[in-house]
């Protein structure tokens, strides 16, 4: 393909065709046609960028071409020509997928605007949808949505490492999306035909997560009527995701460590050695390196996991993707409860923008979920906002001018647990974020009597 756009152009009018291909070919690669069905047959033949189409033509009409084109992939951008008196008619073909049209007899100047921006525009969102296709196709909907620099970073960080066989270790507070990033590393590469195998560290005891990770022998402890396949082993060829990892006991990172080292382990009450080649990338919301000061988390295990970090701002720390994920997220509720709720007032926008998401994009998930189903209007208002937002962003509310994201976030728990009458469980569901983080928090700022 010619490193030059290809443009064809479409009008059963010589002079028209001709004229338009003398003035693009310094910068494009220019085909002709004088019909609509020569153009299919160009375009069944070479990937076209853009097609110039007139809308009038004999046998087959622009419109009719248009969409004919649509139908190929990749995909044409489509400009239509028209003449003054058919400009309803080419509104209407935008509607259909035209990208621009322009009235004839054509500005040169003005098409050549129009082509540079066309393109421009088209190449971004290609590169946008080909980046989050590579992320994680099959959790799209959901995942690792944002354009700050922040995260062009962590994308350019994800492809760099997922080619490697480097152990990876994911930084972040609970809902920031640690899990779709494994993921994302898993699935770009070379082991994505492998077994993608996570565990949640924090939800087991260390004898269970023993077992978990390495398997047991039949008898090793009272019910283990049979021989079981740990987590290791189930990942071998692909990718092993232990999330929370600073939740594991000491007895239990011991033997992690020499399953990274040496790629073997044994069962639980086993001693045949099991060898494995197994990608390890861990998680976790949790301080490490403090931990490990303080005699809770082995030293060699930490330098073992600290191989390639990728650290996840919190949302409040990436404050401008939030309108993308609000439009994300609106239209991934609207289809699932068969609602049509355009967007969001802008007080209502002021407010989200304002609150700092103590469970990050996992709670701006909950929140839009809650507000799309129990909205009574076509547009997201203040009053729609989960109280806890209303009062802890409001003007002249409880946060003081100038109050930190300390404060803001204190005042976001409080609130959540005052709604709950003082339930953990369901304040921890409310922001977003694990019972075991909430606790840490309440501990963290000093909380004696919630609820």
């Amino acid at each position: 393909m010619s490193a030059k756009p290809v443009v064809l152009i479409v009008d059963d009018e010589k002079n028209t065709r001709e004229g338009l291909a003398r003035a693009l070919r310094r910068s494009y690669d220019v085909l002709v046609a004088e019909s609509g069905a020569a153009a299919l047959n160009f375009l069944s033949e070479k990937p076209v960028d853009v097609m110039l189409s007139d809308l009038r033509m004999p046998g087959m009409d622009g419109m009719t071409l248009m969409q004919r084109a649509l139908a190929n992939s990749p995909q044409p951008i489509c400009i239509l020509l028209t003449a003054y008196g058919n400009i309803e008619t080419a509104v209407e073909a935008m509607r259909h997928g035209a990208t621009d049209f322009l009235t004839k007899p054509v500005n040169l100047e003005q098409l050549e605007m129009v082509l540079q921006r066309v393109l421009r525009s088209h190449r971004a969102e290609t590169e946008n949808r080909q980046l989050h296709e590579q992320l994680d196709s099959k959790f799209g909907m959901e995942n690792i949505i944002g354009s700050s620099p922040e995260m062009q970073q962590i994308f350019d960080t994800v492809r760099q490492v997922a080619a490697s066989r480097a152990t990876v270790l994911i930084q972040g507070e609970s809902g920031t999306g640690k899990e779709l990033i494994a993921k994302a590393i898993h699935r770009l590469s070379p082991r994505k035909n492998g077994a993608f195998v996570p565990v949640h560290c924090a939800a087991l005891s260390s004898t269970l997560l023993e077992s978990e990770l390495f398997g047991h022998e039949k008898g090793a402890f009272t019910g283990a009527a049979e021989r079981r396949k740990g987590r290791f082993e189930l990942a071998d060829g692909g990718s092993l995701f232990l999330d929370e990892i600073g939740e594991v006991d000491a007895s239990v990172q011991v033997k992690i460590l020499r399953a990274l080292e040496e790629r073997c382990f044994e069962r639980v009450g086993g001693q045949e050695s099991i060898d494995v080649d197994t990608r390890l990338i861990a998680a976790t919301n949790r301080d490490l390196k403090k931990m490990v000061a303080e005699g809770t988390f082995r030293e060699d295990l930490y330098y073992r996991l600290y191989v390639v970090v990728i650290h996840l701002p919190a949302l409040r720390e990436r404050k401008s993707d939030i309108p993308l994920l609000l439009k994300n997220f609106l239209d991934v509720f609207n289809r699932e409860n068969n609602r049509s709720i355009e967007g969001f007032s802008p007080d209502a926008l002021d407010l989200l923008m304002t609150y700092p998401w103590p469970g990050n994009v996992r709670e701006l998930r909950n929140v839009v979920e809650q507000m799309v189903v129990l909205s009574r209007s076509q547009r997201i208002g203040v009053r729609d906002l989960p109280p806890h937002i209303r009062e802890t962003g409001a003007p002249g509310g409880p946060i003081p001018a100038g109050g930190s994201l300390g404060d803001m976030e204190k005042q976001a728990i409080l609130q959540a647990l005052k709604e709950v009458d003082g339930n953990r469980t369901r304040a921890a569901e409310k922001l977003g974020i694990s019972r075991r983080t909430l606790h840490r928090k309440i501990a963290e700022y000093g909380f004696t009597e919630v609820g």
